[in-house]
């Protein structure tokens, strides 16, 4: 390979905007995937019946940051949608997050009381954990965060990570917080949506170039030496990369089987959560609901979560944390030599789609132009 050349190791959102931002400045780009298909769990597709879903589970866009909106709006339109979530809790739908409207689904004798109290300790559209919660010494709030982390944290948590919400990262929690508002969107951020055609058409526009060469079923230890690229990018598991030296990380694997159904609706809303033990599944996603399609059948995805399928979600222990720190120490060692470790693997790190992006866009920027752009 000539030594202007860019090699990008996977074709999540991460590497494709890589690909796309080294590809508009005139390098040429190589992207190879594992996979059949590029945009990582993001990638969705139409069935048999014609109707899109989303292999990996439902992933809806949205972000705080214009920039990353404006980035990606160059490459689709998008369909207006604010992602609300449904529990199923107690034989009702309600709210997810937990908010002043599930407050008087389940506890409605209590609901005035409890909401009155709720806002004079926290203040009105405020959002707080369900563990920040629990630490408060006063005997209604104690009965309602005990209410709460029980029909909604404590089950979920069991089926999601088979650990009780305090014994995983306090950030992961925090991801789902009770809400002291009637708000009942999942996410608060100014620009939400889906992309108009979906995320494959969208990644497909951002790996237009002549540029980017991509290769799919593609393994890169078949290369021969990295040292043959100018710079390499890789976004895959950071333990594999090198060969798990010092041990595994630990990961919760999705699990999903689709149903197609000869009928236009299934539930009311595009994501209903089940927290109760007693369903073996933790979400059901009506894909339809989300992209707006019109269709005399409907398709749903019914999610589980264990310790083998696909790699899903970090286990952010102190156990792993450690393992990741002596893999990082190495990578950090790499980055004289060009070798950029970046993503949801690589950094075993939550990344929302947003945040994979601006995080590959700063990458860029800081290489190019030293951080100004």
């Amino acid at each position: 390979m000539k030594k202007n050349n860019i090699l990008i190791i996977g074709s999540g959102i991460t590497g494709l905007t890589l690909a796309e931002r080294f590809a508009s400045v005139g390098d040429n780009v190589l992207l190879i995937e594992k996979r059949n298909h590029i945009g990582g769990n993001c990638y969705d597709f139409k069935n048999k019946s014609g109707i899109l879903i989303q292999k990996y589970g439902p992933h809806i866009f949205h972000t705080k940051y214009k920039d990353v909106w404006d980035y990606l709006s160059g490459f689709t339109d998008w369909i207006g949608y604010e992602h609300r979530v449904l529990g199923y809790i107690d034989e009702k739908f309600v709210p997810i997050p937990f908010n002043l409207t599930s407050l008087h689904k389940l506890l409605p004798e209590k609901a005035e009381h409890l909401k009155k109290k709720l806002i004079k300790t926290f203040g009105y559209a405020k959002r707080i954990s369900i563990l920040d919660l629990k630490k408060y010494k006063d005997n209604d709030l104690t009965f309602l965060s005990d209410f709460v982390y029980k029909k909604v944290f404590l089950e979920y948590n069991l089926k999601q990570w088979d650990k009780k919400p305090e014994e995983i990262d306090s950030m992961v929690v925090a991801r789902v917080p009770v809400v002291i508002s009637e708000d009942d969107r999942y996410f608060s951020d100014k620009y939400q949506g889906i992309p108009e055609k979906g995320f494959t058409a969208m990644f497909k526009n951002m790996v237009s170039s002549r540029n980017i060469c991509i290769k799919l079923n593609y393994d890169y230890k078949k290369l021969k030496d990295l040292s043959d690229f100018k710079s390499v990018f890789y976004t895959g598991p950071i333990d594999e990369f090198f060969n798990y030296k010092y041990g595994k990380l630990n990961y919760r694997c999705l699990n999903i089987k689709f149903k197609t159904l000869n009928r236009e609706e299934y539930q009311p809303a595009a994501v209903v959560n089940y927290p109760d033990l007693k369903y073996p599944y933790t979400r059901i996603t009506e894909f339809k609901k989300l992209t707006h399609q019109k269709h005399k059948k409907t398709t749903i995805g019914i999610e589980s979560s264990s310790d083998k399928g696909i790699l899903g979600w970090p286990l952010l222990d102190d156990k792993n944390k450690k393992i990741f720190q002596r893999y990082w120490q190495e990578a950090e060692k790499l980055e004289v030599r060009n070798i950029y470790f970046i993503g949801r693997l690589a950094e075993y790190k939550y990344y929302n789609i947003d945040e994979a992006v601006k995080r590959s866009l700063d990458l860029f920027n800081t290489i190019n132009y030293g951080g100004e752009k």
